[in-house]
């Protein structure tokens, strides 16, 4: 993998950041029917109109008024329609386009039956906090692999209680050293699709669900980024035509959201809803991700 990586500030900085851009994203997602201007927007994240425009192009890697198209219904329900033919190949060959990033960068192991039913005994999961783009987030790890990692939003003990939970029988150890640079892999990928990478550089991600949910989390791993699917769709690409809402079901399970992309599922009418971490950071992802496969196909 490219040794390259994303710079983060502090933890405390990156989640003021993100507050202000999510701040911003709302605004816009209320009201881009009224293409509002730089001002307007400003005042919305609390910053000068030089200050906003100059954050959110760093965060974005385009303006905000440029931005405001990748918030619309109409660019949703068009990139749901352009998203089906590259779709089918990525499904029917096992990989996906030249966005595709799992392929080159994440191994997956789920765990075997009886460790699953073991909820995690005997495992040590070392655990930490760290800055992303989209705000702090914990990350999990055992020692072969991520097994979780989720947004704070302010809320430390929460976010550790709902990892805890997801492994009831583990001993847990924190290492915020080691969480900082596995974030900085994550978003090192989600950067950098160029990269080559050989089987000992993978990201490797250990992931615990039943069959069906294990099924699901595979197939979200064949979206790439810049597309998304709906969850009839989905659900017919897992052989469950018309288990739209079960598929739902696993997609809001997943212990890997960053990772595991079901923030590229939306809903078929193009409405952005249904994402634990809440409606206004998927638009950013989507967004953000929306913009970097525009830059790079244009370069």
């Amino acid at each position: 993998m490219n040794n390259d990586v994303m710079n983060f500030p502090d933890c405390e900085t990156a989640a003021r950041d993100y507050a202000r851009v999510e701040a911003a994203i709302r605004y816009l997602a209320e009201n881009y029917l009224e293409q509002p201007g730089l001002g307007e927007m400003a005042m919305a994240a609390g910053l000068s109109e030089a200050h906003f425009q100059k954050m959110f192009t760093r965060w974005a890697g385009l303006s905000p008024k440029r931005f405001v198209q990748y918030l619309t219904l109409e660019h949703a329900k068009q990139a749901l329609q352009e998203s089906q033919s590259v779709l089918d190949v990525s499904f029917d060959v096992g990989l996906s386009g030249p966005g595709r990033l799992h392929d080159l960068f994440v191994a997956c192991e789920a765990m075997t039956p009886g460790e699953y039913k073991a909820m995690g005994g005997g495992l040590e999961i070392i655990y930490g906090f760290a800055p992303s783009p989209f705000g702090e987030c914990l990350v999990g790890e055992t020692d072969r692999g991520v097994c979780g990692i989720s947004f704070v939003d302010g809320d430390r003990e929460a976010a550790l209680d709902d990892l805890k939970g997801r492994w009831p029988g583990a001993e847990f150890r924190r290492d915020d050293k080691r969480a900082v640079h596995t974030a900085n892999q994550v978003y090192a990928v989600y950067g950098n699709t160029e990269a080559k990478s050989d089987d000992k550089d993978k990201l490797r991600l250990v992931l615990k669900g039943t069959n069906f949910q294990l099924r699901v989390w595979e197939a979200l791993m064949r979206i790439p980024s810049g597309c998304v699917t709906s969850y009839d769709n989905l659900a017919l690409r897992v052989g469950k035509p018309g288990a739209a809402r079960a598929v739902a079901g696993a997609v809001a399970r997943n212990p890997l959201g960053p990772i595991v992309p079901c923030h590229r599922v939306i809903r078929s009418t193009g409405a952005i809803t249904g994402y634990y971490w809440g409606p206004d950071r998927k638009r950013a992802i989507l967004g953000w991700e929306a913009a970097r496969e525009a830059t790079r196909a244009a370069a």
